[in-house]
């Protein structure tokens, strides 16, 4: 009996082990993060195709831009893991708590997720090519190493990062220009300060611990509303755009119109008043947007 006992036990060490490493490896390479990248590109795609692209190249664009997006994300943890440590929202991600024994090996690992798809998927579609590897450049050299570190226009740029997650959509397709993708990745752009600003103001105190120029740790978080309502207006004029093209229409133009009421309306309220809880909110409230523009572009394009 006992031997059972500890059979069981050794059992459930063992799968809790695998599910704690499986949580290490997805906070690693911010599956979240990706997920949605990989949304938005499968969402440039379904514009450009203007129907339901091949599932061999949703299959293609899937695998290479989840695999270029999870080394940047990567390699986006490694290079601030000391920065990471000052901060009560990530000091206790994998790299800054040593989870892994010899963690030399991730930007290692990172630069060749990056770079081996790219190269690969080069020889049929260099577009393709060229987005995955401008979305990893702007997130891992522009936004991380030399503009979040200086300036509170970081993440402003930054953004061009979910425009090329977008294109690569496109691109897949064979048409990287497509007029529907071009606004989908604009609205990526105008997206992304909105989206993230709102979480700096929550974690505002971070910020300014680690000495990281955000926008609401030199701007008082009134203030900072009102930069956050001048992209989240972008994004809502952008993603009302969409419904000129015939293939979305007043089916897709009418829940759209809701949900961008539903979230100026929340951003109103932490312009009136600007708290964290207003802000969570909003942030939250940002990714439940962009994920409904992207499923009502595809379900309206596809049927």
């Amino acid at each position: 009996m006992n031997e059972i006992v500890e059979s069981m036990k050794g059992s459930l060490d063992k799968s809790s082990s695998i599910s704690s490493g499986w949580k290490e490896f997805s906070i690693l390479f911010k599956s979240r993060v990706v997920g949605l990248l990989l949304l938005a590109s499968i969402g440039g795609a379904f514009l450009a195709e203007n129907g339901v692209p091949d599932w061999k190249l949703i299959l293609i664009l899937i695998v290479v831009g989840g695999l270029s997006a999870s080394g940047s994300g990567a390699l986006n943890e490694y290079l601030e893991k000391d920065s990471d440590a000052l901060m009560t929202r990530t000091r206790l991600r994998p790299l800054v708590v040593g989870r892994f024994e010899h963690p030399m090996w991730v930007p290692y690992v990172s630069i060749l997720m990056i770079l081996v798809p790219s190269l690969v998927v080069m020889f049929f579609n260099i577009e393709l090519t060229i987005f995955l590897l401008s979305g990893a450049f702007i997130y891992v050299v522009v936004y991380t190493l030399w503009l979040k570190p200086r300036t509170i226009l970081n993440i402003v740029i930054g953004g061009a990062s979910g425009s090329a997650a977008v294109l690569s959509g496109s691109a897949v397709v064979g048409i990287w220009n497509d007029p529907g993708a071009i606004v989908l990745a604009a609205l990526l752009f105008s997206w992304t300060p909105m989206h993230f600003w709102s979480l700096a103001v929550v974690c505002r105190d971070d910020y300014f611990s680690s000495n990281t120029p955000m926008l609401p740790v030199y701007l008082s978080v009134r203030q900072s509303s009102w930069w956050i309502m001048i992209h989240t207006l972008v994004t809502v004029f952008a993603a009302l755009c969409l419904s000129i093209l015939p293939e979305l229409g007043v089916f897709y133009f009418y829940p759209i119109l809701v949900v961008s009421i539903a979230v100026l309306y929340q951003n109103i309220k932490l312009i009136m008043c600007p708290t964290v809880d207003e802000a969570r909110r909003l942030f939250h409230g940002s990714n439940i947007y962009l994920a409904l523009v992207i499923l009502l572009v595809c379900l309206n394009i596809a049927f």
